[in-house]
C-alpha cells in the first residue's frame, strides 16, 4: 500500500498539524461513538466510548493569539522546546472536519459545503478514546473477532474507506512537552514511517524522524474493491526512524506494502461491488478473526480469517490459488508467496504480538493527487480505471461521497 495521505493534507493545509499547549478558542467536544466488547458467557456489553479527531489536522496558533498561526520554523517554533512553549492546538469542530456520529453509527465525508455553497476537503481521520474520555481504547485482538457493518453506496473509484489499528501510545504520547496527548489526537504512526512535522505531539524539526509503528489495516475499501492487509514492523510501539533507509521499504524497519488479501486481485471479478455476492450497494457486516496457534491470547498469530454478513445470510471469504493450494484467509504460506517483504518484517508472529500488546483503531476516508488509489481499485486491483480516481474527478462528479461504519463489536471468537 502507498499511504502518503498525510503528506497530501500538508501540502493543502500548511497552517494545520499537531501542538503542545491546549487554546480553548475552539471547545474540544469528542463525539460520542459506543461500541461493545463480548464474551462468550456473558454476551455484549455496551461501553461509552467517543472519537477524537487526529491532532495532524488541527489548528496551531501562538499561544493566547489565535491570529497568529505557529508552524516549524516560524518565529515562535524554532525548536523542541520553544514549539512546546509558544504554540496551542485548538479543539475541531467536527462537522466541518467531515465528521458525525449518530447513536454507534459514524460517517466521514470527504467533502464538505461550506455556508457560501463551496466545497472544502474534510477527509478526516479519527481515533477511538476510551471511556475515561483521556486516553485511546486499547484492542488487543488475539484469539478474538472483531466486527462491524459498513455502508460503502456512496465510496466512489478513488477513494478510501478505512478501518485500521495501530501500535500508538495510549495516552497519545502524553508528556511535559506534550499536554495535549489522546485528548486532542496526538502520537499517530503508521508503517509508512511518515516525516510529519510532528511525532508523539513534539516538534520533528528539520523532519529528522520518522513515525513508524506495527499497522493492522483491518479494512480499506470503496464499494468496488477492498483488502485486508496486515504490515508488520521489526520494532515496538512507536519508533522514530532517523534516515531513508530506515524509514524507507528496502532496508526500513517496517513493511509498507504488507500482505494484501485483495479479492479482485486474487482473481474474483465477480464476488465483491454494486450487485455482486457482496453488494456494496447495500449495507454488509465484516467480521475479521485473529486465529493463534494455541487458541489462547497468550499464542502465536498464525491466519486471519474474514467473513461478511448481509441480509442475515454468512458470505466466506473468497479463496484463491497459492502453490497449488486453496487458501481463503491470510496465513504464513499465503504471505511466502505474496509477501516477502512482510516475511523479512516477522510476518504474522510479529503483527500478532504488536496486537496482543494493544493497538489504537483509527477511521479515516482519503484519496490520494498522484497514484488516484490505482493500487486499490485499478488494473489488477480493481475494476476502476486509471484516471476516474483523480480528486478532482471526485469533487466534480461526487461531492457527496462518504463511508458510514457502525456496530461495533469486539471479542471471544463466536461473541459477535
Amino acid at each position: 500500500m502507498v499511504y502518503t495521505y498525510p503528506g497530501f493534507l500538508a501540502l493543502l493545509l500548511p497552517a494545520l498539524a499537531a501542538a503542545q499547549q491546549i487554546s480553548t478558542a475552539v471547545p474540544e467536544k469528542h463525539l460520542k461513538l459506543p461500541t461493545q466488547k463480548c464474551t462468550l458467557k456473558d454476551g455484549c456489553k455496551t461501553f461509552e466510548t467517543a472519537v477524537v479527531h487526529d491532532a495532524l489536522w488541527r489548528k496551531l496558533h501562538k499561544v493566547d493569539d489565535p491570529s497568529t498561526p505557529c508552524w516549524l520554523g516560524s518565529p515562535d517554533c524554532t525548536d523542541v522546546e520553544a514549539c512546546a512553549k509558544n504554540c496551542a492546538l485548538e479543539g475541531v469542530d467536527y462537522a466541518v472536519r467531515g465528521v458525525a456520529t449518530e447513536g454507534d453509527a459514524i460517517t466521514l465525508s470527504q467533502f464538505v459545503k461550506a455556508p457560501d455553497g463551496s466545497l472544502t476537503v474534510g477527509s478526516p481521520r479519527v481515533f477511538l478514546v476510551a471511556p475515561d474520555g483521556k486516553n485511546y481504547e486499547p484492542f488487543k485482538l488475539l484469539n478474538q473477532e472483531f466486527t462491524f457493518d459498513v455502508d460503502l453506496s456512496k465510496l466512489v473509484c478513488g477513494m478510501n474507506g478505512a478501518l485500521v489499528i495501530g501500535e500508538m501510545d495510549m495516552t497519545g504520547a502524553r508528556s511535559e512537552l506534550n499536554p495535549a496527548g489522546a485528548e486532542y489526537g496526538t502520537g499517530y504512526c503508521d508503517a509508512q514511517c511518515a516525516q510529519h512535522d510532528w511525532i508523539e505531539g513534539i516538534a520533528n524539526i528539520d523532519h529528522k524522524y520518522g513515525a513508524c509503528c506495527n499497522e493492522m489495516d483491518i479494512w480499506e475499501s470503496n464499494s468496488l474493491s477492498q483488502a485486508l492487509t496486515p504490515h508488520s514492523c521489526n520494532i515496538t510501539g512507536l519508533y522514530k526512524c532517523t534516515s531513508e533507509e530506515e524509514c524507507g521499504q528496502d532496508v526500513g524497519v517496517c513493511d509498507e506494502w504488507g500482505c494484501s488479501y485483495n479479492p479482485y486481485l486474487n482473481g474474483a471479478h465477480d464476488y465483491y461491488g454494486p450487485g455482486l455476492k457482496v453488494d456494496t450497494k447495500r449495507k454488509f457486516t465484516v467480521k475479521t478473526i485473529f486465529v493463534t496457534d494455541n487458541g489462547e491470547a497468550t499464542g502465536t498469530l498464525t491466519e486471519i480469517q474474514r467473513v461478511y454478513i448481509q441480509d442475515g445470510k454468512v458470505i466466506e471469504n473468497q479463496s484463491t490459488t497459492v502453490g497449488g493450494e486453496e487458501v481463503s484467509a491470510i496465513t504464513d504460506g499465503y504471505c511466502n508467496a505474496t509477501a516477502s517483504w512482510f516475511q523479512q518484517r516477522g510476518g504474522l508472529p510479529t503483527m500478532g504480538e504488536a496486537i496482543q500488546r494493544g493497538m489504537v483503531l483509527h477511521m479515516v476516508i482519503w484519496n490520494h493527487p498522484d497514484t488516484f488509489m490505482n493500487w486499490l481499485d485499478s488494473g489488477d486491483a480493481g475494476p476502476c480505471n486509471a484516471t476516474e480516481g483523480d480528486p478532482a474527478f471526485i469533487e466534480k462528479n461526487h461531492p457527496d461521497t462518504a463511508v458510514t461504519f457502525s456496530n461495533f463489536k469486539w471479542g471471544d471468537i463466536g461473541s459477535t
